[in-house]
């Protein structure tokens, strides 16, 4: 077998995400690229802690989360969050204390009688964010701005905490291209509107590309947990994110539409005939940030219907409580059947406040009050 010449790549190829040449056994291919890009030491700590590609993190007084009202002198992190293994993410405050809440039953989580689970980033008043044992589950808003906002200090988060390596996982709802409404998607790659696997980003007045990748092995995983029994199909496919909900999904009933019906289910059959099966606003940035900083993740969505038959979501509400259900069923399997295998079933407690300076505590919330 031909030996790793990883120690020889520059260091702008492995920010960028440096592709290991060796290959393993047929068995384990599909994942090994990503799971030998966790060994680098450029992305992660010998004890598997993230690593966080900014050398000015170490420099400050203190780091402030603002955008989850927490921060690394005024809360003690490694107490409230080092046990977390799971992150998963998805749009709405509600969905997520609703996930929160199942996921806690599905793993046996006993928290102390009287109380109800506490809504940690609350003072931020953009995120929410609840903690069951190793579980965070948080609200990422809307778009590829604001899941890239939570990114950026959900991974600072992770190394404040010494969290060995943790999984993400988004779970949310799409449009789906040639499939029914209630499908559930678990995305292979993440692509842009013009259908590259990359996410684009101006920074010091140049755009820096960095690849939308997930880890194979991982969705593998997820897929094999889809039960014969499911009164729906779950399938593997690309995923296409987009910067707009209306002229940009090809929608026509948008304030603006410059584009003929014939136009736009030209686009949808083309982007269909390149493998993509559904669209949705936030996976180019949460492959590409997680890849970034090493940390494995997968996306997991439901579609609400066939963009190839419309543009307006019109089943019932109680038909779409029920489909947005469906991903959280199959992240809660991969996580109960984790926790099983590691014998963490059945944990007491629940996420509560840490704080070791309540002066700096005061600051964290003035400062994250400030950016409304």
């Amino acid at each position: 077998m031909p030996t790793c010449k990883c120690e020889n790549v520059s260091k702008e190829e492995k920010d960028n995400g440096h592709n290991c040449q060796i290959k393993s056994s047929v068995d384990d291919a599909e994942g090994y690229e990503f799971d030998h890009f966790l060994t680098d030491s450029t992305v992660r700590y010998s004890d598997g802690t993230v690593r966080l590609k900014n050398p000015n993190i170490e420099l400050m007084d203190q780091d402030i989360l603002y955008h989850l009202a927490l921060g690394s002198g005024s809360h003690d992190l490694v107490e409230m969050f080092g046990d977390v293994k799971f992150v998963c993410m998805g749009g709405t405050p509600k969905r997520m204390e609703q996930f929160a809440n199942y996921i806690m039953k599905e793993i046996g989580h006993k928290i102390p009688a009287g109380t109800t689970l506490l809504d940690i980033s609350q003072y931020s008043y953009r995120y929410s964010m609840y903690k069951v044992g190793p579980v965070l589950s948080i609200s990422h808003g809307m778009g590829i701005p604001s899941v890239g906002i939570l990114l950026h200090e959900i991974i600072k988060l992770m190394y404040h905490a010494k969290v060995k390596d943790p999984i993400f996982f988004r779970i949310g709802t799409c449009g789906g291209i040639g499939l029914e409404g209630g499908t559930v998607v678990i995305s292979e790659e993440a692509v842009d509107g013009m259908l590259n696997p990359h996410l684009e980003l101006p920074v010091l007045g140049k755009i820096v590309t960095r690849p939308t990748k997930f880890d194979r092995l991982l969705v593998r995983e997820l897929k094999g947990l889809a039960h014969r029994d499911d009164p729906y199909d779950t399938v593997v496919g690309k995923t296409m994110c987009t910067y707009d909900f209306y002229e940009g999904q090809a929608r026509l009933d948008g304030a603006f539409c410059d584009f003929t019906e014939n136009e736009k289910m030209d686009y949808l059959t083309k982007i269909q005939k390149a493998g993509v099966v559904n669209i949705e606003m936030e996976s180019t940035p949460f492959a590409a940030l997680t890849y970034h900083a090493g940390i494995k993740s997968a996306v997991v969505c439901v579609t609400l219907l066939d963009r190839l038959k419309g543009d307006q979501v019109m089943a019932p509400k109680e038909v779409l409580d029920e489909w947005q259900i469906r991903p959280q069923k199959l992240v809660a399997r991969y996580i109960t059947k984790y926790l099983q295998r590691k014998g963490r079933l059945s944990l007491e407690g629940h996420g509560s406040m840490c704080v070791k300076s309540p002066r700096r505590f005061k600051l964290v919330q003035q400062e994250s009050e400030t950016y409304d």
